[in-house]
């Protein structure tokens, strides 16, 4: 197992983070904590998990998991999703901008009933409770990463940072970090935190994979001048650089794709002839390299020097082991050149600013 310098912190994580987001749902918890027990024992170092997996029930997982062990492992949590509100609070719409990146209303994630107002986003009110809550979750005192989930719009840059600044300053979190936010909002994080001389975002967790490599443009550039370590998220592309799927097919029942509303919502954009056209491609790139897809799209993820680690779930411990095997291969760059290739096929290059 690799084990990287998280940006320009002392912090060192296994390249590997288990991801479990899918542990409490799409794998039971007996399951899950055997795939989890089996990667620390492997050599993973770094795990992740959300308040919002399972609405709380995956954190509670993973406390069994690392009982006795927690303090050898990197325990990244994240807190601030926007979720659906009781129907007695009516409509929640401070949900961002829609543009050319998000060009459909955001879809809150489902949380049950009695979700309020303040029972989400980055306020300091919830801020403080979402920690809280993880904490008692996880049944440990400390979190050694915590990620503000998604931007929240209603909400001041500057009042999140200070919040989340008091939580490392009382020691209920070691270092910072954000997920799926823009470049130019990290770099506006950046700068206050600089400017207030308040604990800065370390790291940042988008998502990033031979289908989707948008953050090449801005985001991974920034995090390089910067020193921000980079924890990237759907490396197979929610499963589907796997090469187990057909296009005039119904998804596998039990895969990432079947699963209701989690499934179609966060995976559906990935389906499409384009992509999977691509994915043919890129089995024959990865055959001619002599390695299977799926571990050869997590090695191709790993090969770029920006990126710290990739947070990748597994369903089994087979699969978990077949995962690893991507930390153990290296990149050609006649590999490179031909996934390079297939990328510019799915995503013409165009008119680009800024040479």
């Amino acid at each position: 197992m690799e084990y990287r310098k998280m940006g320009k912190t002392g912090l060192k994580v296994s390249s590997f983070c288990l991801g479990t987001m899918t542990f409490g749902r799409q794998v039971d918890e007996k399951e899950s904590i055997r795939i989890i027990q089996a990667a620390i024992d492997l050599g993973v170092n770094f795990i992740d998990t959300a308040d919002m997996y399972v609405n709380g029930v995956t954190e509670e997982i993973v406390s069994k998991a690392i009982k006795g062990k927690r303090d050898a492992l990197v325990i990244a949590s994240k807190g601030g999703h926007i979720r659906k509100q009781d129907d007695k609070y009516g409509e929640q719409k401070d949900y961002g901008p829609i543009d050319l990146a998000r060009p459909r209303a955001f879809h809150a994630w489902p949380a049950g009933e009695g979700v309020g107002p303040n029972d989400m986003g980055l306020s300091r009110k919830h801020i403080m409770q979402a920690v809280e809550g993880s904490l008692r979750r996880l049944k440990t005192d400390y979190l050694d990463i915590y990620y503000a989930h998604m931007p929240d719009y209603s909400t001041p840059l500057e009042e999140t940072l200070r919040a989340m600044d008091d939580l490392v300053r009382q020691g209920k979190v070691r270092y910072l970090g954000c997920s799926n936010f823009r470049a130019y909002q990290l770099c506006k994080a950046l700068w206050i935190s600089d400017k207030l001389n308040l604990a800065r975002w370390d790291c940042i967790q988008p998502p990033f994979n031979l289908l989707a490599r948008d953050i090449e443009y801005e985001l991974l550039p920034l995090c390089s001048e910067e020193g921000v370590g980079v924890c990237v998220f759907s490396p197979m592309a929610a499963g589907l650089l796997a090469g187990k799927y057909d296009k005039d097919k119904e998804p596998l029942e039990g895969a990432r794709f079947s699963l209701a509303h989690l499934g179609y919502r966060y995976n559906q954009p990935y389906w499409s002839d384009a992509s999977f056209a691509a994915i043919d491609q890129l089995k024959t790139v990865a055959l001619e390299h002599g390695r299977a897809l799926p571990e050869f799209s997590l090695a191709w993820v790993l090969s770029n020097p920006a990126i710290t680690a990739v947070v990748c779930g597994a369903t089994s411990i087979k699969q978990l082991e077949q995962n690893l095997k991507a930390t153990e291969i290296d990149i050609s760059n006649a590999a490179r050149d031909a996934c390079d290739a297939v990328w510019h096929k799915l995503s013409p290059r165009q008119l680009f600013y800024g040479r």
